[in-house]
């Protein structure tokens, strides 16, 4: 069993703190450029986590999973964004949602307990993983709150911030169970998001071009002509 000082346990406490707000902030942002700075923001708290954990259970790997992470989501992706959607989202405009914010925060808040309850039964079998008991409840509640922000927002760039989130949550809570994957199987995994983020950005570019707008409602005036 890994033993932990409880001054570290507290930092990735408070890191994890900061990546739900920063995941929140993305939710419910209502502009494009504040929700990809929001994401940024998240994936340097989730580079922190990865570097906390790697300096409290001794391990480089989760050293090239904080390197990796940073220069791919925090530099790569919003360029590669920046190139392949262009004005969609570093445009200044509103973006379209379903709900507005104080109701979007109620549901964050309803899928946050679910999130933390449906993990609770797991904890006790994790013992030995002193970290999962943060990042674990962490990582499920933020790929909730992707689902979420993917079904809340109707425009395509928003909905791929949803998608980002997830991903973000699934990581994070991942290093802390399984962090001695090598650092090949880490580049594998982590050069899949600015790639994934280049083609759903091309994508949008050429619906915007064809119909104007990346609101999900119009992608009906696609048909072939």
């Amino acid at each position: 069993m890994i033993t932990v000082s409880p001054i570290m346990l507290s930092i990735a406490g408070s890191v994890a703190a900061l990546f739900v707000v920063f995941g929140l902030g993305v939710m419910v942002s209502r502009q494009m450029l504040a929700s990809l700075r929001f994401f940024m923001g998240q994936s340097i708290a989730l580079t922190l986590s990865a570097l906390v954990l790697a300096d409290a259970l001794h391990t480089v790997n989760l050293l090239w999973v904080a390197l990796i992470t940073f220069v791919t989501k925090v530099i790569a992706v919003p360029l590669v964004l920046r190139w392949a959607a262009g004005e969609e989202v570093y445009g200044r405009r509103e973006v379209d949602q379903a709900l507005g914010i104080p109701a979007s925060v109620l549901v964050a808040a309803v899928f946050a307990l679910v999130g933390w309850f449906a993990v609770a039964p797991v904890l006790p079998t994790l013992h030995g993983v002193p970290f999962a008991v943060i990042n674990l409840p962490t990582g499920l509640i933020m790929v909730l709150w992707g689902a979420f922000t993917v079904a809340l927002r109707r425009e395509s760039v928003a909905q791929m911030m949803g998608l980002l989130i997830m991903e973000n949550g699934a990581f994070f809570g991942s290093i802390a169970i399984v962090h001695n994957l090598t650092v090949i199987a880490e580049i594998a995994a982590a050069v899949d998001v600015p790639i994934v983020a280049l083609v759903i950005g091309l994508l949008i570019r050429s619906i915007r071009r064809v119909t104007g707008s990346t609101r999900v409602g119009t992608l009906d005036k696609l048909h072939e002509h």
